[in-house]
């Protein structure tokens, strides 16, 4: 199964993972609220604050996509999924710098704006 981890404290992030759960099969997916509970990443060795900041999943290997890639990895096991076709075209080398850089700039702004994220920052600055 794909471990997601993701904020759970942020509305925008629990909305679109509830539509995921909507869509997704049984037993393709375990949901992690890191925001609720940190240590289910942190035994992982990623900390909270870095969860916070971008989207993480673990794939069935053992490898880690983070940001887009995450996205990239969820949609690819949806191929009902609108953003199917998306997940392919960012997989180009050009398109998926540009989308890395988007998202870390947008995410970037969601972690500076939500308050449990800059308890976290305050308690566990990444260095």
């Amino acid at each position: 199964m794909i471990t997601v981890f993701f904020d759970g404290k942020c509305g925008l992030c629990s909305k679109e993972i509830r539509h995921y759960k909507k869509l997704a099969h049984p037993n393709t997916f375990t949901w992690q609220d890191v925001a609720s509970e940190p240590n289910l990443i942190e035994v992982l060795g990623i900390s909270q604050e870095a969860a916070l900041r971008r989207l993480h999943a673990r794939d069935v290997d053992g490898r880690w996509h983070i940001g887009v890639a995450a996205f990239i990895l969820i949609w690819r096991q949806l191929p009902q999924y609108r953003w199917s076709v998306l997940a392919r075209l960012l997989k180009l080398p050009l398109a998926y710098q540009i989308s890395q850089f988007l998202y870390g700039k947008f995410a970037d702004y969601r972690f500076s704006r939500l308050a449990h994220c800059k308890v976290m920052a305050d308690v566990n600055p990444v260095v």
